[in-house]
C-alpha cells in the first residue's frame, strides 16, 4: 500500500470551489473536464477519486469477489 502524499491546502472559494494544487494534477494525471468523486470520511475529511479509478476498483472487486464465493463454495 501506498503512502499517502502531501500536495499542499487550498482554499474554499465563495462559490464552494477549491483548487487542486498543480503537483497533484500532475501526478494524477487529472484532466480539464475530469469528473471526480467527492466522499466523506470519518466526519470531517474528503476524499476525492477519479471516476475512471473507481471503476477499475470496481470491476476488480467484483472479479475477486467471484474467486472467494469460489473458494466459500470448495470448503
Amino acid at each position: 500500500m501506498r503512502r499517502p502524499i502531501f500536495y499542499g491546502s487550498t482554499t474554499i472559494s465563495d462559490k464552494g470551489q477549491v483548487v487542486i494544487p498543480v503537483e497533484a494534477r500532475n501526478a494524477l494525471k487529472l484532466e480539464k473536464g475530469e469528473k471526480l468523486l467527492v466522499m466523506g470520511m470519518h466526519g470531517d475529511a474528503i476524499m476525492l477519486m477519479k471516476l475512471s479509478g473507481f471503476q477499475k476498483m470496481s470491476e476488480e472487486m467484483a472479479m475477486r469477489q467471484k474467486e472467494l464465493d469460489k473458494v466459500l463454495k470448495d470448503i
